[in-house]
């Protein structure tokens, strides 16, 4: 496999970053909610940069942007999101794309390589509107009823104001073609820091976790908090202190060696300080990539329920919100980013599973599907001071560009 490094424009890759950056900038980030206006010039400026590539832009009816080829060949598709999580960083997204834009621009024109690079950039990967809506849509997975039922976490706007507003209403969904592309691949920010720490310059991913979240409501009873005994309160807010900790005590012996959970939110009823709370809630979500794992925990969470009720003070509910299975990367995907690796990042690389999740594990359900990621400073994720090296950024775009040829000459 010839050296492709010279191929990449490092400098072209960084000043369209920073465009993007510009567009919504917050510190040294951005704030670019779905379907905020800076998420919508986002959109229009690459449908407007894919043409350099030979692709044929279309902003789709969930906002989806697709640039697809008439080359002759198989096709590979390659991308990731543009909108951010509110007063985030400036690479979770943009550069997965950005990347598989340079791949198009330089792989597509190419007359000495079989088939094309196609872009995409998923809408609401970050879910502001549901969990990844727009990689779903492609996939076939959202029904029109997700559409009228979608609303922002925010505001409440309605997903089907949202496409109205960005005129985007009456617009045909973009569907996945079956048997078009040869798999999916999508760059990323580590948002860790195993690279950094290891000395790494790429991250193979191997799979990617499953999210699984839960509503869990303790009821009580609501009373004065002057004139109640301590002996006789029905305090929820108590109650749900204390299954945080028992939840940290007794997981640990039945988890994975990278399984985490988190509790997210807290909120009590009616949240006064002269008020014992009648009611409290959390919102609870446990990260895994071994279902059996999941499962283990998911049934001891339960019986810790069970229990809390069966004391009397206290009912305690369990609701799943979500699940989401775990997705694992494809073995020839993660070969030709470890060749690639070595070609042109002095094999620097490290194989390893992603805790957070990714479009990718939605293609995946569909086609062969890959992850490559890059540093993160620090391990900062989903804040304004999120940051990259811009050498790591280059060298992943080189490595990215590179693994894309030997996926379509494979």
């Amino acid at each position: 496999m010839p050296d492709h490094r010279h191929h990449v424009d490092g400098a072209r890759v960084l000043r369209d970053l920073h465009t993007l950056r510009g567009i919504g900038a917050y510190k040294t980030g951005v704030h670019k909610p779905t379907f905020s206006e800076p998420h919508l010039r986002s959109l229009k400026w690459l449908a407007e940069r894919l043409p350099e590539a030979g692709l044929a832009a279309e902003i789709d009816g969930i906002g989806n942007v697709l640039g697809t080829s008439a080359k002759h060949g198989p096709k590979l598709l390659a991308g990731s999101h543009l909108e951010s999580q509110n007063y985030a960083g400036w690479l979770d997204g943009p550069l997965g794309v950005v990347y598989a834009l340079e791949a198009a621009r330089i792989i597509n024109p190419d007359p000495n390589t079989t088939g094309a690079v196609e872009v995409a950039a998923w809408c609401d990967e970050e879910g502001h509107f549901g969990h990844f809506l727009g990689s779903r849509s492609y996939v076939g997975a959202v029904s029109e009823d997700d559409l009228d039922a979608a609303r922002d976490r925010s505001s409440g706007r309605t997903m089907r104001e949202a496409l109205r507003d960005a005129g985007l209403a009456g617009r045909a969904r973009a569907c996945v073609e079956r048997g078009r592309h040869i798999g999916y691949l999508e760059a990323h920010i580590e948002q860790g820091s195993t690279l950094e720490s290891g000395g790494l310059s790429i991250g193979v991913v191997t799979s990617i976790v499953g999210i699984w979240q839960y509503r869990i409501v303790f009821d009580g009873e609501q009373n004065h908090a002057g004139t109640t005994r301590m002996a006789v309160r029905k305090d929820a807010g108590l109650a749900l202190a204390r299954f945080c900790v028992d939840i940290d005590d007794r997981f640990p012996s039945l988890c994975g060696p990278r399984t985490v959970w988190t509790t997210g939110r807290i909120t009590l009823d009616p949240g006064a300080p002269s008020i014992i709370p009648g009611h409290a809630e959390m919102l609870f979500q446990i990260r895994d990539d071994d279902p059996r794992v999941i499962e283990r925990l998911e049934d001891r969470l339960r019986g810790m329920a069970a229990d809390v009720s069966a004391k009397g003070r206290c009912t305690v509910t369990i609701e799943r919100l979500r699940t989401g299975a775990p997705a694992m990367m494809d073995a020839g995907f993660q070969h030709a980013i470890e060749a690639a690796s070595a070609a042109l990042a002095g094999g620097r690389s490290a194989r390893m599973p992603s805790g957070a999740g990714h479009d990718a594990q939605i293609l995946a359900t569909v086609m062969p599907s890959g992850m490559l990621f890059v540093p993160s400073i620090g391990g900062i994720s989903h804040h304004w001071s999120e940051n990259t090296d811009d050498a790591d950024i280059v060298t992943g775009a080189e490595v990215f560009v590179d693994a894309c040829r030997r996926l379509l000459a494979g």
